[in-house]
């Protein structure tokens, strides 16, 4: 492996890889530590199994802040990886979920980015590309493969308003029924948030789609990032 930069911060860090391919999942797990070199990775060859490191770095490990780091394939055998940055979204804030896939199409990148992805990286990059690209989260900047980045360069390009339309007016419950959604909350979870019962959530959902034309949560989602609300 060649001699790359790394980053000396957060000696305590914990990093997980969640992908079925033994020799991939050892490449990532490689990257992650000649990225940062102190970091205490585990390996996931599945979704149940990425659960059970989850609920041990959570039970047996204090949390180690926002720069813990989970890659997470997105076709796992049991299920999807989108599934599980949800979960660690909703429940792992100290973890920043980062999708590590050979999908580069648009429906898998923003179905992710509505599910909580804090980056989202192809596979077949180089390693020093890759530890590069690792590097982005010490500084605060999504690390997103080129190819990925102009996707989504284009998809506001294609949603760019004419400049004399005002954006279209929310009102604050909707507003923050859209922020929750671009955070990757299910309806229910919107509702205990809230403290709103899940068909009154879902009814203000049904609003912001319409008032927004758009039709799925991936395309909210972009909508409450575009509106910075989220």
């Amino acid at each position: 492996m060649m001699n790359l930069p790394t980053s000396p911060r957060h000696s305590d860090r914990i990093g997980l890889v969640v992908e079925d391919r033994p020799d991939t999942r050892r490449w990532l797990a490689a990257m992650l530590k000649t990225a940062f070199p102190e970091i205490i990775v585990r390996e996931a060859a599945s979704l149940s199994a990425a659960r059970i490191c989850l609920h041990d770095m959570r039970v047996r490990e204090s949390p180690g802040g926002p720069d813990d780091i989970a890659l997470v394939d997105i076709g796992l055998p049991d299920g999807s990886g989108i599934d599980l940055i949800r979960e660690i979204a909703a429940n792992h804030s100290g973890l920043s979920p980062i999708v590590t896939t050979i999908y580069d199409d648009d429906q898998h990148l923003f179905e992710a980015i509505a599910a909580g992805a804090q980056g989202y990286l192809l596979k077949d990059q180089h390693e020093e590309t890759m530890v590069r690209y690792l590097h982005r989260i010490d500084m605060g900047e999504p690390p997103l493969s080129p190819s990925v980045a102009q996707r989504i360069m284009a998809h506001f390009a294609r949603r760019r308003p004419e400049p004399a339309v005002e954006p279209i007016a929310l009102t604050p419950r909707e507003q923050e029924v859209l922020a929750l959604i671009g955070k990757g909350l299910r309806t229910p979870e919107a509702a205990r948030v809230l403290g709103l019962t899940p068909h009154t959530v879902a009814g203000y959902v049904k609003s912001i789609y319409r008032k927004l034309n758009v039709s799925s949560r991936a395309e909210a989602a972009v909508e409450a990032m575009r509106r910075g609300i989220v």
